[in-house]
């Protein structure tokens, strides 16, 4: 601030000088041209009289500038700062004029300091609306319904680490669908998860249900890999990111307690472990091709009976704890979004392939195989259309073949909502058809952080 005070001094008293100086610039040419020639009493007069007007101008000059910067010396104490002090000149100068009343500055409406966000984590809520109507024999939404609240908690806890929390409330009740603690900066450049999270199988189990492309998910998700909940468990995950010239390579290694609707465990000693290998590489500057192979194995419970052997949907009867399932994965992605007109054309197209083993206890294994292949496409800016085929068999009964189709619609009123609406039709393995017409509001408040690409 004295620096500041200094400064504006220095600068008023040099435009002072500035100012005055033309006028002695010519008082001194004509001296010189009367040097030159004799003197008389006349011209010694005019002489005086001429640097008389020129002191009193300067003196004039010099009260005016005094008294702006008396002004400036208030007004720069009313905002914060102490009295300025500067010696004048010994010179006379006549008394100045009364200041000016000045108003105080306002108070200062200055942005937060940003580390006032360091103990605060982003926190969001995303809302899920769900409505159904039509024919389905096994139906299992309502025809309108609430079906999932979630709140998000996300931070960087420090350099090395951040922490991510989700919290889900259905109709079921209120569950963590997700929190984990990652480690970003472990040797060997290795990147650590510990808590519940939502395993690196595939492509669609990875996604939240706002993130999903439409409104339900696949038949394959549902007969193979844990149904609408996914394969969701409490452990810890381990990757490395691999570079090379062909493509980014991502090596992925979990396990898992053995507490998700996929994997069941009796004992602490018998757990579940996926390993997944994911490569990616971009083709052109407007799209790229995400490739994947992922292995599941662990313990699971089978519950049979004599109907569901057989084909149908009677309710089992007996239990069998502790017989082991592996899944073989294999997904592929391909992605197109030109520079140019990014937020008005995109096109996704991915597919899922599916093999499951499950160990019986009435026989060696039952192998079921499913798959599914969708693709969406934005027309505008705010429009999204799409579809999605579907063929699964189940992972107790290989036989029993459940297909499917479905399209949807999607408008964005804003970046954080949508409006979805989806026809899907089912075969399944009974003979039994579904036809259905569902609609989705999806909207968030908050700071939501972005999920896995």
């Amino acid at each position: 601030m004295a620096r500041l005070r200094l400064s504006l001094v220095c600068g008023l008293w040099a435009l002072a000088a500035t100012t005055a100086s033309p006028a002695l610039a010519q008082s001194s040419t004509a001296a010189s041209v009367q040097a030159a020639k004799p003197a008389g009493p006349d011209e010694v007069r005019r002489v005086r009289e001429e640097l008389d007007r020129l002191r009193q101008e300067f003196d004039s000059l010099r009260r005016v500038y005094d008294d702006r910067l008396q002004q400036l010396e208030q007004r720069l104490s009313q905002i914060g700062g102490g009295p300025l002090v500067v010696t004048p000149p010994a010179v006379p100068v006549a008394p100045p004029a009364t200041p000016q009343a000045v108003e105080p500055a306002p108070p200062q409406t200055q942005a937060p300091v940003a580390s006032s966000k360091v103990f605060n984590p982003d926190m969001s809520v995303n809302g899920n609306f769900i409505g159904a109507a039509g024919r389905n024999p096994f139906a299992t939404l309502s025809p309108m319904q609430m079906s999932e609240v979630e709140a998000a908690f996300q931070a960087v806890v420090d350099p090395y680490a951040r922490a991510d929390f989700f919290l889900a409330v259905g109709r079921e009740g209120a569950e963590v669908e997700e929190g984990y603690i990652t480690f970003t900066s472990l040797p060997g450049n290795l990147l650590l998860k510990v808590g519940k999270m939502r395993a690196q199988f595939g492509k669609m189990n990875t996604l939240h249900t706002h993130t999903l492309p439409s409104v339900d998910r696949s038949l394959v998700t549902e007969n193979l890999v844990g149904g609408d909940e996914g394969f969701s468990d409490a452990g810890f995950s381990v990757s490395h990111l691999v570079r090379n010239p062909f493509m980014f390579v991502e090596l992925t290694g979990e396990a898992y307690a053995g507490t998700s609707e996929l994997f069941q465990s009796d004992q602490r000693s018998k757990l579940a472990y996926v390993g997944r290998v994911r490569g990616y590489r971009d083709l052109t500057e407007s799209s790229n091709i995400d490739l994947g192979v992922s292995l599941a194995t662990g313990p699971t419970r089978v519950e049979v009976g004599p109907g569901l052997l057989a084909g149908s949907i009677s309710t089992p009867t007996l239990s069998a704890v502790g017989l082991n399932r592996r899944l073989v994965g294999f997904d592929a992605t391909f992605r197109y979004r030109p520079l140019r007109r990014a937020i008005y054309q995109r096109l996704n197209l991915r597919t899922e392939l599916i093999w499951s083993r499950q160990e019986m206890p009435d026989a060696p294994y039952e192998r079921a195989f499913g798959m599914y292949a969708s693709g969406e496409y934005q027309f505008a800016r705010r429009w999204y259309i799409g579809a999605r085929a579907d063929r699964s068999g189940r992972a107790l009964d290989a036989a029993a073949i459940d297909k499917g189709g479905a399209v949807f619609l999607t408008f964005w009123p804003t970046e954080f909502s949508q409006i979805r609406g989806q026809f899907r039709r089912i075969n399944f393995a009974e003979g039994a058809r579904a036809n259905e017409f569902l609609m989705q509001f999806n909207f968030s408040i908050g700071a939501h952080g972005a999920h896995v690409f």
